[in-house]
């Protein structure tokens, strides 16, 4: 295997930094039993949770409530050949308290297509990994 100075592992407060500098990342889930990739904008929450805002009769919301999805964040630069890429693992759920749905829709992010009934999904950090390709 060749050695590459330019790509480096990122610890997981690095992740997080970089993931909460882009507005769209990805949901990678199941859909029909074979894999499903859908951008989407999205924001951290205080606990470093993903929050998505979406319809609640979404064929996401369907899919995703109560699963173990990733979703990736990235950035890349083709002219330098350099960027990240972030993903949290864990599991997503719809936010059902009534006072934690008015904090988010204080706070939380606001979907950029039209929704009707709003819901807000939390995706757990529990794993997050990431990477840099650079040009040290």
């Amino acid at each position: 295997m060749v050695q590459n100075d330019a790509f480096r592992v990122l610890d997981r407060q690095e992740c997080l930094r970089l993931l909460a500098k882009v507005p769209v990342g990805r949901v990678v889930y199941t859909r029909r039993a074979l894999p499903a990739v859908l951008p989407v904008n999205f924001a951290l929450d205080s606990d470093d949770a993903v929050l998505l805002c979406t319809s609640a009769g979404s064929d996401l919301v369907r899919a995703i409530d109560g699963v173990v999805v990733a979703f990736e964040g990235d950035e890349f630069d083709p002219a330098t050949r350099s960027g990240w890429s972030v993903v949290v693992t864990g599991r997503a759920d719809v936010v059902t308290d009534p006072a934690e749905h008015e904090r988010l829709s204080r706070s939380g992010p606001a979907s950029w297509m039209p929704v009707r009934n709003e819901v807000f999904v939390r995706i757990a950090p529990e794993m997050v990994t990431g990477r840099e390709l650079g040009t040290r």
